[in-house]
């Protein structure tokens, strides 16, 4: 309402498809309602976490109390007083719901495939003259944040954990854990922690010694350690408040269904392998088809009518994150093949916003109708992509980076790890020589 936005958004509205007529150089997009729009670009700002994962057990359809996704939350809440509730799956939603229902249910029973490795988030009261300070440095804030590797600054060591002795390694986990204010901070416990196996099993076994410190049961504790196949921060690093305290609550039990699958839901509740849990609630945390689905979700065909579902079959292919080669006019914002989900992902779409609406602009003012991303710099740039994620353990850690919690999607690291400074010089890089790697006419 402030900037009178509300004329250009269409609320309610779901894409079914998108052409691209070669002819006229436009697309045209239909609505699940049979609405008709016709544009000369199409701009996807679709999300990277926008398609949550569906729940698919045998018998859902069959469960007599309520169920709930994460991602669809009620608006109006959940009231777990006197619940038996299951919740399914431990990645970061799970994590962060853990110790709220806990508290508020019966008895809480988590049902884990993956432990993975979770900081804690270290939240606390702000004081009036810490808000004072903050407002107060906004823009200092922003700069330092636009030239830090992730696009949030965050004091960073610039020491390999290689070249520190025990106690001083130790020292800086510790500090990192609790002193710098936890969560995220822990990866910039040392430079090497994402590029050298030895470093990241120093952190990797810093945070299973304090989960083995912090439950009391060693049979559970060992359920929460992730084993040495996970890297550290190869998954996204969950972060918490007081999850793993949670499993010392006597209403809280915790279920390993790697070891144990689970078979069926049932009227009453869900069966594993090991036997039935009788539920009155469940709760499924089971993630997102994350950076590809929103997009393969519509019919989406370029030229030659190909569609970017059969484009996109062995994984997606970009041209910096932002263009695809084959479909003209169109334009990604935080796409694969940029910082994206590995970023403050607010400045990564600022930058995809103003470098696209520049393009745009310098497009319209040299009378250009079609624009399209040449075939071989997509193909350098994947290749590029791939350079240097292989050059850090994120492609080790069997995440949803790299699209592994979705049977059936193709392997494929989807971020640019480079970082967001690196990666933005690239792009201003291609916009100083005309636009280089697209085709315009």
């Amino acid at each position: 309402d402030r900037f009178d936005l509300r004329r250009d958004i269409q609320l309610e509205t779901r894409v079914a498809s998108a052409t691209f007529d070669e002819a006229s150089a436009r697309w045209t997009v239909l609505t699940e309602a049979g609405e008709r729009f016709d544009g000369q670009y199409l701009i996807m700002a679709t999300g990277c976490l926008s398609i949550p994962q569906p729940p698919a057990f045998k018998g859902l359809e069959t469960f007599k109390g309520d169920w709930y996704h994460s991602a669809n939350w009620p608006r109006e809440g959940v009231d777990f007083a006197g619940k038996r509730v299951g919740l399914i799956g431990t990645g970061s939603s799970g994590v962060q719901m853990t110790p709220v229902i806990a508290e508020q249910a019966a008895h809480l029973t988590v049902f884990q495939r993956t432990a993975n490795f979770s900081v804690p988030a270290q939240n606390e009261p702000l004081t009036e003259a810490t808000l004072a300070h903050v407002k107060a440095h906004y823009a200092e804030r922003r700069a330092l944040g636009r030239e830090a590797v992730t696009g949030v600054f965050l004091s960073a060591n610039d020491k390999s954990a290689l070249e520190v002795s025990d106690e001083d390694r130790l020292k800086e986990f510790e500090f990192r854990w609790r002193g710098a204010g936890g969560g995220f901070r822990m990866l910039r416990a040392f430079n090497d922690l994402l590029r050298n196996p030895i470093a990241n099993q120093y952190a990797g076994d810093f945070v299973r010694g304090k989960i083995r410190a912090t439950v009391k049961d060693p049979a559970k504790a060992e359920i929460l350690c992730p084993k040495p196949d996970l890297p550290f921060g190869t998954k996204r690093l969950c972060v918490d408040t007081h999850y793993y305290e949670t499993f010392n609550r006597d209403n809280v039990d915790l279920v390993d269904v790697k070891a144990h699958p689970i078979t069926e839901i049932t009227p009453t509740g869900l069966r594993t392998t090991q036997g039935h849990h009788e539920l009155d609630v469940i709760v499924f945390a089971t993630g997102f088809d994350a950076m590809t689905g929103a997009l393969l979700a519509m019919d989406i065909r370029g030229t030659g009518g190909q569609s970017l579902r059969e484009k996109w079959a062995a994984g997606p292919r970009t041209y910096l994150g932002v263009s695809i080669a084959g479909f003209p006019n169109l334009f990604v914002i935080a796409g694969p093949g940029s910082p994206s989900v590995l970023s403050n992902v607010v400045h990564s779409i600022e930058t995809h916003v103003d470098w696209i609406s520049n393009f745009i602009g310098h497009s319209r003012s040299k009378g250009t109708r079609r624009i399209e991303a040449e075939q071989a710099h997509e193909d350098q740039w994947v290749d590029h992509v791939n350079e240097v994620a292989n050059q850090t353990l994120y492609p080790v850690g069997n995440s949803w980076y790299l699209g592994a919690n979705m049977p059936g999607k193709p392997r494929v690291f989807m971020p640019y790890v480079a970082g967001v400074p690196a990666y933005r010089r690239i792009i201003e890089g291609v916009a100083e020589k005309n636009y280089e790697g697209f085709a315009q006419v």
